[in-house]
């Protein structure tokens, strides 16, 4: 199970040392058309995440390795195509790599384009409980090798000692190594933009009805 930034006191890091370690960024969006409210409290996330891990890395070490969804190639390449994404991910990403880390080719794009094409058809919606079975079953069938290759992929390139971070959306359900550390980053901010996102929605819902 994994632990959460910012909850581990200073007489337990020891327990953590020498080991592979990769802190779980919960990867969330902004959006150009999103009310000014929301990015305020998107932009606020991203802070305190960069404050967790800087902080977190002088505790026990450097990040050396970077891993970032829907990335199917390293280097600056890589960076270049998290920056197109339009999400914050990329200014603690090309920090990183600034400051040695190693940015990881971590996806087969084929398996995302084929999970997103499930995706898509799930949303929107069947007539045949038949087709609706067959849909969902792909799906998850192509969301588990997903999840696979992405455990395989970290596992491969996550050396002994090292640290990683993964940015990933939430929900995933992706395996670990079982001797790999996970921290989740988890600051105030994350609350406050699942608090907005469920009270629009319970909005939505009302006038809806």
């Amino acid at each position: 199970m994994a632990d959460e930034l910012g909850k581990i006191e200073k007489p337990g890091l020891e327990q953590y040392r020498g080991k592979r370690k990769l802190y779980v960024v919960p990867l969330i969006y902004g959006g150009e058309q999103a009310p000014a409210d929301y990015i305020e409290k998107y932009e606020r996330y991203w802070i305190q995440v960069t404050e967790q891990i800087n902080a977190q890395s002088a505790k026990v070490g450097a990040i050396k390795r970077i891993y970032h969804e829907s990335v199917a190639t390293g280097g600056k390449e890589g960076i270049e195509v998290i920056e197109k994404m339009k999400v914050l991910s990329h200014r603690i990403a090309r920090e990183k790599v600034d400051e040695g880390a190693a940015l990881e080719a971590l996806e087969e794009m084929e398996l995302v384009d084929e999970c997103m094409d499930w995706e898509r058809c799930l949303m929107i919606g069947f007539f045949s409980h038949k087709v609706a079975e067959t849909v969902t079953k792909a799906y998850r069938e192509s969301t588990a090798k997903r999840y696979a290759q992405i455990s395989r992929r970290i596992d491969e390139t996550l050396q002994e000692n090292e640290i990683g971070v993964l940015f990933i959306r939430e929900g995933h359900a992706v395996q670990f190594a079982p001797d790999i550390d996970v921290f989740m980053v988890a600051p105030p901010a994350l609350d406050e933009v699942h608090r907005w996102l469920r009270n629009r929605r319970e909005a939505k819902e009302e006038a809806d009805s």
